[in-house]
């Protein structure tokens, strides 16, 4: 079991936030109690289920489509409390804050061709630790897609010797040692080097000190792996 991290709830921070800037509504007065330092508790095991309850919504098409509005934007201008670290690729058909169902502040999204983790360098890597270090995020998802351009390419250029131009091949080689990895194994190979990369990913982050690694092995921080299905819109967890 996942231990505890306490936070504000985000609806509770919105009330509150909201408040302090336009002044307490009567919905605010009557579901926000005054005092601030009542917390709700969250957990990666929490944060984890609130995301694939949001896909489940997003799949069946029953999105709530939740803290969009200008007043959500507003409430949340002086900080932000994310439940998830969500790695995803940069690809246009994905994302996250719409397949999960989730809203402004919700969810604290990297993008990167590939959703490439192992050897990004300091941009991405930097930007996962920033939020585990500064504000606490509990979870950490690095989410493939099916069909992922950047690892068809990999597959394709591997095989081929080749090299592409300019920096799009330095970032397909990043994606080549887990297309050898998943190399031989049944199945589709895409599909197969898609789930491979993901788990490269994820057991690079898990080990990732100084940050990341202590709060894995103290139960803090939990990293998953998953591949959105661009067909269906849903989200498989790998493990």
């Amino acid at each position: 079991m996942m231990k505890d991290r306490a936070k504000p709830s985000r609806r509770r921070f919105t009330m509150l936030a909201a408040a302090a800037v336009f002044g307490p509504t009567p919905s605010a007065i009557t579901a926000a109690p005054q005092s601030k330092t009542a917390p709700t508790v969250l957990n990666a095991d929490q944060a984890l289920r609130e995301l694939l309850d949001g896909n489940h919504r997003f799949v069946t098409g029953k999105r709530l489509t939740p803290r969009a509005s200008p007043k959500d934007f507003r409430a949340l201008a002086h900080g932000q409390f994310p439940e998830a670290v969500v790695v995803s690729c940069a690809d246009s058909r994905v994302a996250p804050e719409i397949l999960f169902d989730v809203g402004v502040g919700d969810i604290f999204v990297v993008r990167v061709a590939g959703n490439v983790v192992e050897a990004a360098g300091d941009t991405v890597k930097g930007s996962i630790e920033y939020a585990v270090a500064e504000l606490n995020v509990p979870l950490i998802v690095v989410l493939g897609h099916s069909g992922c351009g950047a690892v068809k390419a990999a597959i394709k250029h591997l095989e081929d010797k080749d090299a592409l131009p300019g920096a799009i091949n330095g970032l397909v080689g990043l994606i080549k040692p887990a297309v050898a990895k998943s190399k031989g194994m049944p199945g589709d190979q895409l599909e197969n080097a898609v789930r491979q990369n993901v788990k490269v990913g994820v057991e690079k982050l898990q080990g990732l000190d100084p940050i990341l690694a202590p709060r894995v092995k103290e139960g803090k921080l939990k990293v998953v792996g998953g591949v959105y299905d661009l067909g269906t819109g849903a989200v498989t967890l790998l493990g």
